[in-house]
This record gives structure tokens, C-alpha cells and sequence, in this order.
């Protein structure tokens, strides 16, 4: 059961990425019309310094920056928390110059049917977002969350840019500095969601936590780094319980498994961190053959849907309170089933 009974909160991961490339202005409104109680944008920072909405910093695989002569030269190799990437990075770029470009399906194989709408629509500020959602409440009648991802706070500080200062400065242009029960921030790494606590940020603060590894800002400094998986044991969790409020995981942390590998029920994270008053999300729910657990794929044919009715049913039964879906309407659809 949700901490303190709450109804689960479906939340639009990046939009509705599985009908619209994601990130998109069609992607958040057709999120909220499908029914999704908050969308979910990841924010990396511009060299003029403008909180640009992007899955990541490296944006050769939603954009069509390579088509842009302009910038060929702009293309390099960049060790981001410590992975080596080579593209095209949104702090080599100006707001203006992202602006000329258009958004691509980061997943154009898997969701074929997106790519009718490739380089259709440009590249959203967190001020457009903001905006996209208060006009769909006013329509639609209802609140609708926003939970504002921070990505690569370490590697972004280390290049000149305060992400927790920069969202502080726009949370106020935007209006949305005084509005706590709206209003979620989430990163996977703990430093800066401490930095916003102690400038006393009013939102509900998510920690999020990788299957595997450590975050970033911690494997910097050699000898001090905590992994993830030690954040989700009870030593982890009190430690939390501290710090934030709450605890976003991926779905297979949610999912016990037999020696085969095959989902047996749910495990016991969500009962540990409730009893310490955390909150609990998990990403992502999707419901085709690549993403579900063996027990439920349905064919080898990875775009295909399997069974995702049981695998969404199973994870929502851990009592989470909340999960990401790249479908709202099936989020919906089974909160609505499971009651």
C-alpha cells in the first residue's frame, strides 16, 4: 500500500515517450490527457547557462544536430560520469543555437510509429514545461505534478554550472518555487539534492538509485563512494530517511527472482523504506518484450507488447507509491484494475 494510503501516482516519464519522441511538447500534453498525475523532465544546462529539457547532455541520438553543418566542428569526446561519449553536448551550445534544432525517437527501431513525427518539434527549456503543464491543468481541470530530474550535477559543476542554483533561480521566475505538493525533484546523486534542502527548496526530494554502481559525485572522491545497492539496504535507508524523502529505483529492485531468473512476487524494499517514512518510485514500466521480465515477455520480437498487464500488476503490488511509465494510459489503466 502507498505511505500513508495515497493513490498510486502514474508519472509520465519524459512525456508519453512511447507514442511521441520524447521530450517533445506533444509528449507532455498527450501525457496529461492521458491521465498521468505528473510528468517527468531531465534538465541539463545550455553555455549560456538555460535549463534545457534532454535525456541526457549528449544529444546526437534525439536531436538532428548531425544534420547541421553549422556544427560539425562542435562534435567531441567527453568523459560524463565516467563514461567516455562522443557527440554533441548541450554546454558546447547556446540557447539559440539549440533552438534551431528538432527532436528525434531516441528509440527509432523499437518505436517505429514515433518516427512519423521526427524533426517535427524543437528542443523545450524547464520554463516551457512549466508552462505546457499549467495550461493542461487549466483544461483539464486538475493538478498535475512536475518531477524535475537533475542530471549530471557533478560533471555540470565541475564545468561552471550550479544545476540546484539555476533550477532554484527558474523555480522562482516560473512560478513554481511556492507550490511544495506540485512539485518533485529527483537525482541520482545525493549532494545536490542536500545543497537544495539546505536552501531550503520547498519540494519532495527523490534520491534516485541505479541497479548497479555508485553516483557520481560520491565515485569522485576515491575511497568515500557508497553504491547504490549499499542505499537500499537498512543502513542505506536510515541514512536517507535524513536526507530526503524519499527513494526512486529501478523496477527489478521491486521484483523477486527464482534461480531461473523468473519473477516469484515482490520484495521487501518498499516495506524497509516505509517504515522509515520514505517514499518509493520505480522506473520504468513499459510494456513491450525488451523491457519485461522473462516471465512475461510473450515473443522474441523485442517492439512487440507481452504480458505487461502482470509485470506492471506485480510491481504496483510492492506497494510503491508511485511508478514511471513511458504509457500513461496503461499506468492509469492499471491502477485502476488493482484498485
Amino acid at each position: 500500500m502507498p505511505l500513508g494510503g495515497t493513490p498510486l501516482l502514474i508519472i509520465g516519464h519524459r512525456g508519453a515517450p512511447g507514442y511521441r519522441p520524447e521530450h517533445t511538447e506533444s509528449s507532455y500534453r498527450l501525457a496529461c490527457e492521458l491521465g498521468a498525475d505528473a510528468v517527468e523532465p531531465d534538465i541539463v544546462a545550455t553555455r549560456d547557462g538555460v535549463l534545457v529539457v534532454r535525456h541526457e547532455n549528449e544529444i546526437s541520438g534525439t536531436t538532428d544536430v548531425a544534420d547541421h553543418p553549422e556544427f560539425a566542428s562542435r562534435r567531441t569526446t567527453k568523459v560524463v560520469d565516467g563514461k567516455k561519449l562522443t557527440g554533441w553536448f548541450t554546454e558546447d551550445f547556446t540557447w539559440e543555437e539549440l533552438a534551431t534544432l528538432r527532436c528525434k525517437e531516441r528509440l527509432p527501431r523499437l518505436r517505429a510509429d514515433n518516427r512519423a513525427f521526427d524533426n517535427t518539434e524543437p528542443i523545450l527549456r524547464l520554463s516551457d514545461v512549466f508552462a505546457i503543464v499549467d495550461d493542461e491543468a487549466a483544461k483539464l481541470g486538475r493538478s498535475i505534478r512536475v518531477v524535475v530530474e537533475i542530471k549530471h550535477a557533478h560533471f555540470f559543476l565541475a564545468a561552471g554550472h550550479d544545476l540546484a542554483a539555476m533550477l532554484l533561480t527558474e523555480l522562482a521566475h516560473a512560478g513554481w518555487a511556492e507550490r511544495p505538493d506540485e512539485l518533485v525533484i529527483e537525482a541520482f546523486e545525493l549532494g545536490v539534492l542536500e545543497r537544495l534542502r539546505e536552501q531550503d527548496v520547498r519540494a519532495e526530494l527523490i534520491f534516485l538509485a541505479e541497479h548497479f554502481g555508485a553516483p557520481a559525485d560520491e565515485a569522485a572522491r576515491p575511497g568515500r563512494a557508497r553504491s547504490y545497492a549499499w542505499y537500499r539496504s537498512d543502513a542505506g535507508l536510515d541514512l536517507l530517511a535524513t536526507k530526503v524523502d524519499g527513494v526512486s529505483v529501478a523496477k527489478g529492485n521491486l521484483i523477486r527472482l527464482n534461480a531461473l531468473g523468473r519473477a516469484t512476487g515482490p520484495t521487501n524494499l518498499v516495506q524497509r523504506a516505509h517504515a522509515r517514512g520514505l517514499r518509493v518510485y520505480t522506473w520504468t514500466l513499459r510494456p513491450e518484450n525488451r523491457y519485461l521480465s522473462v516471465r512475461y515477455q510473450t515473443s522474441v520480437r523485442g517492439g512487440e507488447w507481452g504480458d505487461w498487464q502482470s509485470e506492471f500488476a506485480l510491481v504496483v503490488s510492492s506497494g510503491v507509491d508511485g511508478i514511471f511509465v513511458d504509457h500513461p494510459d496503461l499506468g492509469v489503466a492499471i491502477r485502476d484494475e488493482v484498485g
